[in-house]
């Protein structure tokens, strides 16, 4: 072998061992570099906290009891059947909130709302409530209700479009633009849009009046979802019922701002025992999961007590298919009805004095959860009760006083129980919880039932996060 060839043999050798050892460097300097933490630099994103100035307070009332039918050559035609009489309040030192009387196109006379207008950098706390007792041959009973804000969007629980119901979908716009307006209906097939309501037209200072029947014809455990789209509205429902020709009963019934997993429903007065008249089917709680499948857990207690009244039933709910239960054997009394699922929920409870000529029924809806010091009002009508429950782990601490003073009470709410208290009628009172409660009005009379949840103040202007 030539010392050319040994030194091309040596050269090629020694590029191919340093080119391997640069594999083995590189090699180990990108692991390196994956596996060790490199230098970051964090800068948190300019932030600014701002609270908008506080807009005026609006409420808007549900209106008089309507009836339709009575005009034989247009079964359609509405008629005023009842006027509603309102009582309103405002926090101390307040002026008196501005007053609008609402259009409806069909009777003329609508709703009022009531604009309270910022004080002092502030908004300020308004309370309104209305009651009204119709007595004809179509049409009879006592309705009471609360005027509460317009929403974008809110759910009806309650009525029928079965043989016998006149139910009613009411809608009031208090504001000064057209509101776009969907109605869902939840019955047996699902959710549907029916024609008669989709793309519903409010024009601004008027109530709508939608017939239950023209959109859930034959539905007799409907729930309707409300939608709206460039102004908010005021929904509510009124429902009554016919039995062989006599009227049994009316009432006006609020919106549920939203689902929720926990529904409290306080104050459901059960005004006989099933052995006095053997009124099985008196209470009936009706249920809807929106969206997916979920048990509900329902609980029934008596006021003043806190272990359930009846066994808590789990109750599987469908998919955007009303359920209805029947709570029986309840004695006559005050109770609170619970509801928990793991996902959110809408309720309510239907309660009547009867099935005979005289008798009244109320639906009560579910007490959002009121934290801090809120302003409500008792309407004209039987003697109120207000029922205050505590969901909570320890004993909750609650005051209760009327509006300018001569009546104060302080309530102890034991953990998972309920407390009442009776009250004036036609009077402004403030609740001042402690700590987190429910409440709820219950109004009964000769022939007369009705039920008032309490609602939060909403009046703060809270602060938001600004990025520029």
């Amino acid at each position: 072998m030539s010392d050319r060839r040994v030194f091309r043999w040596a050269t090629t050798s020694a590029r191919l061992l340093i080119g391997t050892a640069v594999s083995v460097v590189a090699v180990i300097a990108v692991v390196t570099a994956v596996t060790v933490p490199w230098p970051t630099v964090v800068r948190e994103p300019v932030q600014i906290a701002a609270t908008p100035a506080p807009a005026a307070s609006v409420i808007t009332c549900d209106g008089a009891l309507l009836s339709i039918g009575r005009n034989a050559a247009d079964a359609a035609s509405l008629t005023l059947a009842a006027r509603q009489t309102v009582v309103t309040g405002v926090k101390d030192g307040a002026a008196e909130p501005q007053q609008q009387t609402l259009t409806n196109d069909a009777v003329g006379e609508g709703p009022v709302t009531l604009t309270a207008p910022p004080e002092a950098g502030a908004a300020v706390d308004v309370a309104a409530a209305g009651a009204a007792t119709a007595r004809a041959d179509d049409l009879a009973g006592f309705a009471a209700s609360a005027c509460r804000p317009p929403l974008l969007e809110s759910w009806l629980v309650g009525g029928s479009g079965a043989t016998g119901a006149a139910d009613l979908v009411l809608l009031s716009n208090p504001g000064t633009v057209a509101a776009t307006v969907q109605l869902t209906v939840y019955g047996v097939a699902g959710p549907q849009t029916p024609p008669g309501g989709a793309d519903l037209i409010v024009a601004p200072g008027t109530q709508r009046v939608v017939p239950l029947a023209g959109i859930a014809l034959g539905e007799e455990s409907p729930v309707v979802r409300v939608s709206a789209v460039g102004a908010p509205i005021h929904a509510s429902l009124q429902t009554s019922i016919t039995r062989t020709l006599t009227p049994g009963g009316v009432d006006q019934v609020g919106p549920i701002a939203a689902p929720e997993s926990q529904l409290v429903i306080a104050g459901v007065a059960v005004t006989r025992s099933p052995a006095q008249d053997g009124s099985a089917g008196a209470t009936m709680l009706r249920m809807l999961s929106p969206s997916v499948a979920t048990t509900a857990r329902v609980v029934v207690t008596a006021a003043g007590r806190t272990e359930p009244a009846r066994a808590a039933q789990e109750v599987p709910l469908e998919p955007g298919s009303p359920l209805e239960l029947e709570l029986d054997g309840l004695a006559a009394g005050s109770y609170t009805v619970t509801v928990e699922a793991e996902t959110p929920v809408v309720a309510a409870v239907w309660q009547t004095t009867g099935f005979g000529e005289g008798d009244d029924f109320a639906w009560y809806t579910p007490s959002p959860e009121v934290a801090a010091s809120t302003l409500f009002v008792t309407p004209g009508g039987p003697v109120p009760t207000l029922t205050v429950v505590n969901p909570g782990t320890a004993p909750a601490d609650v005051s209760v006083a009327a509006h300018g003073g001569g009546f104060e009470v302080d309530l102890t709410v034991p953990a998972g129980g309920s407390t009442t208290v009776r009250l004036s009628p036609r009077t402004v009172y403030v609740i001042d919880p402690a700590d987190p409660v429910r409440a709820g009005l219950s109004l009964t009379g000769d022939g007369a039932l009705a039920g008032i949840p309490v609602w939060p103040a909403d009046v703060a202007a809270h602060a938001i996060v600004v990025y520029p």
